[in-house]
């Protein structure tokens, strides 16, 4: 084996990346070759996403990683889930409407009219989240999703444009809701009770298989060779980062931070518990059959969101200064829930923090420091809260927890998040779900071997995390 290149397209809700990737059996290198935008718009039917420029920018960003390395040996995609595009023909029927749009509403009442939360727990293992994708569907108009032959979730599409071939990849289509979790094939029985046209989901593939080979076209526009193939990844963002968390999975919970918090456990059985079911936790599908058992926190999405409040009413925020004021407030501020149905939607987030602080008898924050402190430490504890939790659901003796993301760049999360839990934390790699990507494509191209702990040790053996010991 010898060192060679990779090229990750990373999707996130906020931006997205073309990573170069050199890997080697000492080597894990990720290079950014392109960053840009992923800002949603908002149309009178509703919010999108603007899918072609993503598409635009990430064909503009291998053309980058390739003129950097010409040899790039496999692409592969990753993104956020549930979110999908319809095609005929293939031809794309209309933008992406956006997990946060109110339409979900809709096809909750839809789908658990006929089939309710918990009996859909035992089927796909998943949490209620009101965005899943199969509550999206139901909230299609019926014509419309009659007209569609394919639905493609959004890493499957950028790489049905890329190669021509329709798959669905495994650990995001176990997002969906339509995955029977007990044999990790699409739920027939499911999918005709709600009304949904079986024939648009395409087959199923799992991370490391090939998915097809570059268009002619494509591959001439971007200067890559003739063959050059797509690789399946764990295309759900979360699956690719867990991949790249340097830890002992009996022993660790992940979190894995950016716009949301995911934090759980890595097990190898799937936990449909009585008290999974209670707790609300998920069971989703990881890299090499591993089953990722976790609860979405809100994340550092109500951050940014009360950022991009105060910057509308004319407040420039720098960060970095935001979070130094935060951590020398020494008045007492509230811990709120963060999971709270108020914090979803884009708006203005302070005033939902006063909202809900009038609602439970507290006092609200009146700085823009306290405002992000109280932010801060409403997602610390409910980050110490669900990682111990999903071990005890998932039979995990969490003595460690590891964050990764951009979440693990935020120092006083990670610091409080170790002191609320009375845990280490670990913090890094920033770039694992980049990492996640690359490292499943090395794999698969044989520059790299062995199982995922073996990915692991090389992660931890090139990107040392940094350690937050638990303060008194």
């Amino acid at each position: 084996m010898s060192t060679g290149a990779v090229a990750a397209i990373d999707l996130g809700a906020t931006s997205g990346r073309v990573i170069l990737g050199h890997v080697g059996p000492d080597t894990l290198d990720a290079t950014s070759v392109a960053r840009f935008p992923n800002d949603p718009v908002q149309l009178a039917d509703g919010l999108h996403w603007d899918v072609l420029s993503l598409y635009g920018a990430a064909v503009k960003g291998l053309r980058e990683a390739f003129r950097a390395a010409p040899g790039i040996a496999s692409i592969g995609i990753d993104s956020w889930a549930v979110d999908y595009g319809l095609l005929r023909g293939g031809r794309l029927l209309g933008n992406p409407v956006h997990y946060r749009d109110a339409r979900t509403a809709l096809g909750v009442e839809r789908v658990h009219e006929r089939m309710p939360h918990p009996e859909l727990f035992e089927r796909n293992g998943l949490q209620f989240l009101p965005f899943n994708t199969l509550y999206q569907l139901a909230a299609e108009p019926a014509d419309l999703l009659g007209f569609a032959d394919t639905a493609l979730l959004i890493p499957d599409l950028v790489a049905y444009w890329l190669t021509g071939q329709a798959r669905a990849e495994q650990t995001n289509a176990s997002t969906t809701g339509l995955l029977r979790v007990l044999n990790g094939t699409w739920d027939d029985e499911l999918i005709t009770a709600l009304g949904i046209p079986r024939g648009i989901l395409p087959p199923l593939i799992a991370p490391g298989d090939r998915i097809g080979e570059l268009l002619p076209a494509v591959a001439a526009s971007i200067g890559a060779r003739e063959g050059t193939p797509v690789t399946a990844v764990g295309s759900h963002d979360t699956a690719s980062a867990v991949v790249a968390v340097p830890m002992q999975a009996d022993a660790a919970a992940y979190i894995s931070c950016g716009t949301w918090g995911l934090v759980g456990v890595e097990v190898d059985h799937l936990v449909l518990t009585p008290e999974a079911l209670a707790a609300n936790f998920t069971n989703e599908g990881g890299v090499d059959g591993r089953v990722r058992l976790l609860h979405n926190v809100m994340g550092l999405w109500v951050l940014s969101e009360a950022v991009r409040t105060w910057e509308r009413q004319g407040h420039p925020i720098d960060l970095p200064t935001l979070l130094d004021s935060a951590e020398e407030v020494t008045a007492q501020v509230p811990v709120f829930d963060v999971n709270d149905p108020r914090f979803l939607a884009p708006g203005d987030m302070p005033a939902r923090i006063d909202e809900w602080c009038a609602e439970h008898g507290v006092a609200a924050p009146r700085t823009r420091a306290e405002y992000a402190r109280s932010i801060v430490e409403s997602l610390a504890q409910a980050f110490a809260d669900t990682a111990l939790q999903a071990g005890r659901i998932g039979g995990v003796d969490v003595r460690t927890i590891h964050i990764v993301g951009g979440g693990s760049l935020n120092e006083l999360l990670c610091q409080r998040t170790a002191d609320r839990s009375g845990l280490p934390v670990l913090a890094g790699p920033v770039e694992a779900t980049a990492l996640g990507n690359i490292l499943i494509q090395a794999r698969a191209a044989g520059l790299v071997t062995g199982s995922l702990e073996s990915l692991r040790d090389l992660v931890a053996r090139t990107h040392a995390p940094r350690r937050y010991p638990p303060r008194a």
